[in-house]
């Protein structure tokens, strides 16, 4: 690997790093705004309509979501893994690591999209073939446009991270990073256990209402 010099607007890598770093944090303030603001939605409709919610949640399918969130954690682990190796040089390693963590992130995704289909079939996608219980049916309707929207928007943020990923570990393979500089694994790996945690919380308030009581 060449010597690695900062880009022309920064006098050092450590001062170009910071900076990077920086702005991913600044990014991912906005986006906890972005699903915080869905989530309290989320959290008001449960409150208003938790019969129904809980009605609702028992539909969603527990074991492909428990599923994808371990998957998810692994990913995080490799990815975090991927982080610490790459400061001390193993290029390759961290390039593997970083792939096996976009895989993982793809299984999700088909997990995901095997589930919606589950769904579709169910009756249970709002504005296209929704059929629910008549007594639950306004607020499980209420909790499945949310379902869609947080999901289908956290499965974004998994497809974008995958290609990320899938990017900087081609750059890691061809030696493109080490003790020098490695910003763009570091705030990858940022960006990626942030999608994870909002997994996180997804799982917890969607797949895990009404079980106790089921």
């Amino acid at each position: 690997m060449r010597e690695a010099q900062p880009s022309f607007q920064y006098a050092t890598l450590v001062q170009q790093e910071q900076a990077a770093q920086l702005g991913m944090w600044t990014f991912l303030a906005t986006e906890v705004l972005f699903f915080g603001g869905l989530i309290l939605a989320y959290c008001v409709y449960r409150y208003g309509y938790a019969d129904d919610f809980a009605a609702a949640a028992r539909h969603t399918k527990i074991v492909i979501g428990t599923l994808n969130t371990a998957i998810l954690l692994t990913s995080s682990f490799l990815v975090a893994w991927a982080v610490a190796l790459v400061k001390v040089g193993f290029d390759r390693l961290v390039a593997g690591l970083l792939t096996g963590a976009a895989l993982l992130g793809v299984i999700f995704l088909g997990l995901k999209g095997y589930e919606y289909r589950e769904e579709y079939r169910e009756h249970l996608v709002p504005a296209v073939n929704f059929a629910f219980e008549a007594a639950h049916a306004r607020g499980a309707e209420l909790f499945f446009m949310l379902y869609f929207v947080l999901t289908g928007l956290h499965g974004l943020h998994v497809a974008i991270g995958v290609v990320v990923l899938l990017a900087i570990a081609h750059r890691a393979r061809g030696g493109a990073y080490g003790r020098q500089y490695h910003s763009p694994v570091t705030v990858a790996g940022l960006y990626w256990h942030f999608v994870d945690l909002v997994w996180i919380f997804l799982f917890a308030l969607i797949y895990l209402p009404g079980r106790s009581s089921a």
